[in-house]
C-alpha cells in the first residue's frame, strides 16, 4: 500500500507563525514532480503538536485539494484514544488514502492498552491505519509481539518503525503476516531495514532531497547495491546533519532557506542555532542544495 518513499512533510509557517498554504502547495508540488509515492501531512516533522485541531484538518484539506498523483497518509494519533479516533474520522472524510497514527505518547500505556488503542482506531475508520512506533518521543516500545498480534487487526496495513532496534525490526520482518509492510521511520537506518526486508521509508530527508531518497529506496528495492550504495555514501552526511538538532528544528531551517515558509518552528521548538546553521549549510551545499 505504502511500498517505496513517503515524505513526512514540514508545515511551512508564514512570519506572523500562521500555516503557510502557499508554500505548502508548493511542497506538494516539488515532492510529486520529485517522485514521491506518499506524502505525509501532520506527522512529527509536521509540528502536529503543535498545531491546533482547526490547523491539523486545515493542513490535511490542502494536502489532499492539492495532490495530483501521490498518496496521502495523513498524521492523525494522540496519546488519548478518543481524540485519536476523532482526527482519524474527521482526516478519512477528507479523502486521505491512510493514517499514520503515533502510539500514545506521555501516559505509558501497557502493550495490551497500546493494543486496544489501535484497535479502537482500526475499528472506527475504513481506511488502512499505520502504527508509528517511535519511542524516543512516546516513552514506550511497541514490542514485536504486540506489532505482530496488532498486524492481524483489520485495517491495520504496517508499522513505521523508529525504534531504532534492528534486531526487533527484523524480527517483525521475519513474522509479519502477508501483505503487512514494515516502513523505516529514521533515514538512516533505511538502507538496512529494506536490506532486511522492509518495504520503504516515511522520510524527513525527503523534505529537501526527494529525488535523491526517492532514487535511494527504489535501488535497495531493486536490489541495485551499486547506485544505493553511491547515493547512501552522498546521503550519509544529510542524514546526521538533520538530525543535529531535536527534529524538524534543522529541516524547518534548510526548507525555510529553500522559500517553503519562515523557516522556524512553533515554540517549544526553537529555531537553529547559529552554529549548526553553519554546519547544515556546508553539508547541503557539498550535496548539491
Amino acid at each position: 500500500m505504502f511500498r517505496g518513499t513517503s515524505t513526512a512533510i514540514v508545515t511551512p509557517f508564514t512570519k506572523d507563525n500562521k500555516v503557510d498554504e502557499g508554500s505548502l502547495r508548493r511542497l506538494v508540488e516539488f515532492q510529486e514532480e520529485n517522485g514521491i509515492s506518499t506524502i505525509v501531512p501532520c506527522g512529527s516533522t509536521g509540528e502536529s503538536a503543535m498545531l491546533s485541531h482547526e490547523e491539523h484538518i486545515r493542513v490535511i484539506e490542502v494536502v489532499v485539494d492539492h495532490v495530483k498523483k501521490a498518496k496521502v497518509m495523513a498524521g492523525a494519533g494522540s496519546n488519548s484514544t478518543s481524540e485519536a479516533v476523532m482526527l482519524s474520522k474527521r482526516a478519512e472524510d477528507l479523502g486521505v488514502d491512510g493514517l499514520l497514527s503515533i502510539s500514545p505518547y506521555y501516559v505509558k500505556p501497557t502493550q495490551e492498552g497500546i493494543y486496544r488503542h489501535f484497535k479502537a482506531i482500526a475499528e472506527s475508520v475504513n481506511i488502512p491505519v499505520v502504527v508509528y512506533n517511535i519511542p524516543g518521543r512516546t516513552a514506550s516500545n511497541i514490542t514485536a509481539e504486540t506489532m505482530l498480534r496488532m498486524a492481524e487487526i483489520d485495517g491495520i496495513c504496517a508499522v513505521k518503525e523508529a525504534s531504532g532496534n534492528l534486531d526487533q525490526i527484523k524480527d517483525i520482518i521475519n513474522r509479519r503476516p502477508k501483505g503487512f509492510e514494515v516502513l523505516s521511520g529514521d533515514d538512516a537506518l533505511t538502507p538496512a531495514l529494506i536490506r532486511n526486508g522492509g518495504d520503504g521509508v516515511i522520510s524527513v530527508t525527503a523534505n529537501c532531497l526527494p529525488g535523491k531518497m526517492s532514487g535511494l529506496v527504489r535501488a535497495l528495492l531493486d536490489g541495485d547495491n551499486v547506485s544505493a550504495d553511491k547515493l547512501i555514501a552522498e546521503l550519509a552526511p544529510v542524514f546526521e546533519v538533520l538530525f543535529v538538532e531535536t527534529n524538524p528544528i534543522p529541516i524547518k531551517y534548510v526548507m525555510g532557506r529553500l522559500g517553503y515558509g519562515n523557516g522556524i518552528p512553533r515554540l517549544p521548538l526553537t529555531e537553529l542555532t547559529e552554529k549548526n546553521r553553519t554546519t547544515v549549510d556546508g553539508v547541503l551545499r557539498n550535496i548539491g542544495l
